[in-house]
């Protein structure tokens, strides 16, 4: 059997040592029947998200009937691609994210913490040059942020962690764990794909997005000088901070 590579061993640390600390989560977790004993996140349905307000007192006008001939209403299509911007200490990034292959996990990211704020002051704490960049889970002391509930992998179905795409960060050992933390393509890295072969499968990590504008930035972030930190490889030595993540398209729901 060949030696482990260093690249598997980075596969691993992109939640074990760099993970670990933040699957702190909101809700309960159940079994996987599908990988064994592994727990599995509980799963709300979108609507879940948004409950009707029971108290409200706006009356509601019944639809006249549309006669035989008239054309039927269509309601607006929903975006499958909406773009974030990701503001951080040393520039702007853009990405587009694709709903269309991945609808739980951009939903996940969008409502439960682009919307609430949730990465304002988190910081890039992991950086391998000609691999990933991991963000979205430590302040800049290298505290976690408490999160929601893990979400379904979507690597299955998911576009390929090409470089400049973004992914959701996970703990190996558990498909179903991904919450806030994501990272950043530097190179095609095919080893993350969900792969079948007849030892099982490779659960992979689930691509979300990609970058648009602003590579050249994330490369200059692959150069920085890192250490380690405790726990934490790869950190780099100066903090790159993400002051804001926030939507680009017209309609912004409101989370509390």
């Amino acid at each position: 059997m060949e030696a482990m590579s260093m690249r598997t061993i980075h596969t691993s640390i992109i939640s074990v040592a760099v993970f670990s600390a933040c699957l702190v989560c909101v809700g309960g977790c159940s079994s996987n029947s599908g990988d064994g004993n592994l727990p599995t996140a509980s799963i709300s349905s979108a609507n879940d998200t948004d409950p009707v307000d029971s108290s409200s007192t706006e009356t509601v006008t019944a639809q006249p009937k549309l006669s035989a001939n008239a054309a039927t209403p269509k309601l607006p299509r929903k975006n499958l691609y909406p773009e974030v911007e990701i503001k951080t200490s040393v520039g702007r990034i853009r990405l587009k994210l694709n709903a269309e292959k991945a609808p739980r996990t951009v939903e996940n990211f969008l409502a439960n913490y682009v919307d609430r704020g949730f990465y304002s002051g988190t910081v890039v704490h992991y950086v391998e040059r000609d691999y990933i960049m991991i963000a979205g889970g430590y302040t800049a002391d290298l505290k976690p942020q408490a999160t929601r509930t893990p979400i379904r992998n979507e690597a299955r179905s998911a576009p390929k962690n090409l470089r400049g795409t973004i992914a959701m960060s996970r703990d190996p050992d558990y498909a179903d764990s991904a919450t806030s933390q994501f990272f950043i393509n530097l190179a095609d890295n095919d080893s993350l794909d969900y792969q079948e072969s007849e030892e099982g499968a490779n659960n992979g990590y689930c691509v979300f997005g990609e970058v648009i504008q602003g590579m050249d930035l994330i490369d200059q972030f692959a150069s920085v000088q890192v250490h380690d930190v405790d726990e934490f490889p790869n950190v780099p030595v100066d903090a790159i901070v993400i002051e804001s993540i926030s939507r680009l398209d017209a309609e912004v729901a409101k989370r509390p």
